[in-house]
């Protein structure tokens, strides 16, 4: 069952527009842009993330060339311990031929998560600084999970 927007303000901090709140979820905004510089590294029990470099902005808005791109967002989403955390692209973005993808937020995670914004569109995009990109939804779960997130992502960005 998917939680209503007007009910899951409560676990999402730093709203910055009413619009943000949707029938069912809450849009998440663009803080900072990174581009990738770097491979990483994806072992069984070993993992070295890519490093990244903050793209510059130029009159509050970021140039982007078709490309991958990390996003930190505004957002610092907590996630009840009875539901999970998915996100969806806006829209106007896939008109655009720009797609976002998330990871799944675990019961019990809080932060200030990064998610990955893919420009497929040859000519490339320009997006404001506070701009909606993503969609989050909480799914409830049918019972409480045996434990709760406690990953390395846990409090990140805050």
């Amino acid at each position: 069952m998917v939680i209503p927007g007007f009910r899951i303000v409560k676990y999402i901090r730093n709203i910055m527009f009413d619009e943000q709140v949707q029938p069912a979820g809450i849009d998440l905004t663009v803080s900072k842009v990174f581009k990738f510089k770097s491979k990483g590294y994806l072992g069984v029990r070993k993992r070295d993330l890519s490093e990244v470099y903050e793209v510059p902005k130029r009159n509050g808005k970021w140039f982007l060339a078709k490309g991958v791109y990390k996003v930190l967002i505004n957002e610092i989403i907590h996630v009840p311990e009875d539901a999970v955390g998915i996100c969806f692209p806006r829209s106007s973005l896939l008109r655009m031929g720009v797609d976002v993808r998330c990871a799944l937020w675990d019961p019990g995670y809080y932060g200030r998560s990064e998610i990955l914004l893919v420009v497929h569109n040859d000519e490339g995009v320009v997006i404001e600084e506070n701009s909606r990109i993503a969609q989050i939804v909480f799914i409830r779960l049918t019972e409480k999970p045996h434990k709760l997130y406690s990953g390395r992502f846990r409090g990140e960005n805050i």
